[in-house]
């Protein structure tokens, strides 16, 4: 009992601060900028941040993690724990109970029924659910009555918070999705760009990598809710002219992502129409370096495909490579010139929360040319007549992507010159982010796809505990065209020990012990230098001083809690 009391932590705080509004829709219009734009409006079809966040506000999942991490109820009353009867003993399954009255967008009733067709339509194995981590060790669900979920572990599920539990794991209607499982779920476009939702908006339209116009939603279960009757949710562009619109011209309420150097933020916050706000939690801005053979002249079924293993990268699966690239930058002044307040060091890719993460690799936080050179001398990369290190007729050169931005490139060119210096040749190329992040499986573009060396983003997981965050790393979690470029093990790492931890995460539930286990986890794939960690980076957004209600959250969608945002009068 001590034990499930120490992992919901601060759970019991789960009410809102009262509304600052008593109609719906009696604030009118909001305007929100998010300059990577979604592509779809079904997280399960995309990795993609954006495609979470801009979901959020239509589809909802069982429970949702509040700013400070804890987790709110959100189509439940009470969170289930042991002591309250809601997680079994033999902690095997655990028992939602609905609330009363959920509606959906189109005035039909939720009912249990609807998340074991969500648990169906993500793990049907023909899916390529980018989110099915969530569903790890689920048996199965079922739905004894309307308004009863029970979750089934194959095992003892100490952390059972996983399922139904997050922005990336939200609830889909059944009856809207019932003839898009398996290998139809990309075709569904009207389901997929117009999901019926339970959230406080509904879609009105949606263009891919463009707008998305929304309205409130009639059937929300808070008559009072929500404040603003019509949203304007605009895609793409970039972070600069995202904060100028908020912070300086005021033309929209609130701009996502604001990777941004610090000076050219403070500026445009000089103008007094906006505020930046911060909040840390797991996001590590990192390389991916590609295990497989990322060659066009393989063809479509081979390139950048694991094949068992079969298709390794030429070098960047030898860890000294890997180590060395890594001990060539200097984190410090990433951070310093890309992110300032909103980043620190970092040689985690696991950095929080705290109690989860490893000091083994804290080396990285030094840069150390010379030692890298010597890496790869010791090695036999040799430099040769142009000072490109040459191995065996190979030569150490990379293609180096990532999305279009600003402090991206900054960091893409300084990362190039201090791997100029060791002799490696380095070829730069950047993707528009709505491109990049947008999951489609006939774009050769995409991160997924990988169609390059190594490759550079952000990624995170909502909530406090990393178990299927850690579990994205397994073997089976590689991208193929199988699976539609699915998945989450985007540098196709792939260790038999690896998959074994992460099994034994999941059946382990002393805190101390799962902490050890994540920090194993972590420095086994540090080590393997398939990720090489840079900047531990705090959400950064901006919002109007007229817009009241946020509560800028790193572990859960930004827009969490969009249902309580109002127009300060």
């Amino acid at each position: 009992m001590k034990v499930r009391t120490l992992l919901l932590g601060a759970a019991a705080s789960l009410a809102f601060a009262p509304a600052a509004f008593a109609e719906r829709g009696e604030d009118g219009q909001l305007n929100i900028i998010y300059w990577q734009a979604p592509s779809t409006l079904n997280p399960f079809l995309s990795g993609g941040t954006k495609e979470v966040e801009s979901s959020s506000m239509i589809i909802e999942p069982l429970i949702r993690f509040n700013e400070k991490g804890e987790m709110v109820p959100m189509l439940i009353d009470e969170i289930p724990t042991v002591e309250n009867g809601g997680v079994a003993e033999d902690l095997k399954s655990i028992t939602y109970k609905l609330s009363e009255g959920v509606k959906w967008s189109d005035g039909s009733d939720f009912t249990a029924s609807d998340a074991v067709f969500t648990w169906k339509y993500c793990t049907h194995p023909d899916s390529g659910c980018a989110q099915v981590s969530y569903f790890d060790g689920v048996e199965a669900v079922e739905a004894p009555d309307p308004m009863t979920v029970v979750v089934k572990f194959k095992e003892p599920k100490p952390f059972p918070y996983t399922a139904f539990v997050g922005s990336e794991s939200p609830i889909i209607q059944e009856a809207q999705f019932k003839d898009c499982l398996g290998a139809s779920a990309p075709e569904c476009t009207d389901a997929n760009f117009g999901p019926i939702g339970t959230g406080p908006f509904v879609v009105d339209e949606f263009k891919p990598n463009d707008v998305i116009t929304l309205s409130a939603n009639e059937n929300y279960r808070d008559a009072s809710k929500p404040a603003f009757a019509s949203i304007t949710f605009k895609g793409g562009g970039d972070a600069a002219s995202a904060a100028r619109s908020v912070l300086e011209t005021g033309e929209f309420d609130y701009a996502w992502n604001l990777q941004l150097a610090p000076e050219v933020l403070d500026k445009m916050a000089a103008a007094g129409k906006g505020e930046v706000v911060v909040a840390f939690a797991t996001s590590v801005e990192r390389l991916h370096l590609n295990q497989t053979n990322p060659d066009s002249a393989l063809g479509p079924d081979k390139r950048s495909v694991f094949m068992n293993g079969e298709n390794k990268h030429p070098f960047l699966t030898d860890p000294m490579v890997g180590k060395a690239l890594s001990m060539a930058i200097d984190r410090q002044l990433l951070v310093d010139i890309g992110y300032g307040r909103a980043g620190k060091v970092t040689c985690n890719v696991l950095p929080g929360p705290e109690a989860y993460a490893s000091t083994a690799n804290d080396d990285c936080m030094t840069q150390d040319i010379e030692g890298a050179k010597k890496l790869l001398d010791d090695a036999g990369w040799v430099p040769g007549g142009d000072g490109i290190r040459t191995k065996d007729g190979m030569r150490l050169s990379v293609l180096y992507q990532t999305s279009t931005n600003a402090v991206r490139q900054d960091a893409q060119a300084l990362i190039k010159q201090w791997w100029s210096e060791l002799g490696v040749e380095t070829e730069l190329r950047n993707i528009d982010a709505s491109v990049f992040f947008g999951g489609d499986p006939s774009s050769p573009d995409t991160f997924q796809k990988f169609y390059a060396d190594i490759e550079m983003y952000t990624n995170n997981f909502s909530g406090v505990d990393p178990e299927a965050y850690m579990a994205n790393w397994r073997c089976s979690d590689i991208p193929t065209p199988k699976s539609q470029w699915q998945g989450a093990n985007i540098q196709r790492f792939c260790d038999p020990a690896y998959d074994e931890l992460v099994t034994e995460m999941s059946r382990t539930a002393e805190l101390d012990k799962r902490a050890d286990l994540a920090k194993q986890m972590n420095d086994m794939i540090m080590q393997s230098y398939s990720i090489i960690p840079l900047v531990y980076r705090g959400g950064q957004s901006a919002h109007a001083n007229s817009l009241g209600g946020v509560l800028m959250n790193d572990w859960d969608s930004e827009l969490w809690n969009i249902a309580d945002w109002y127009r300060i009068k």
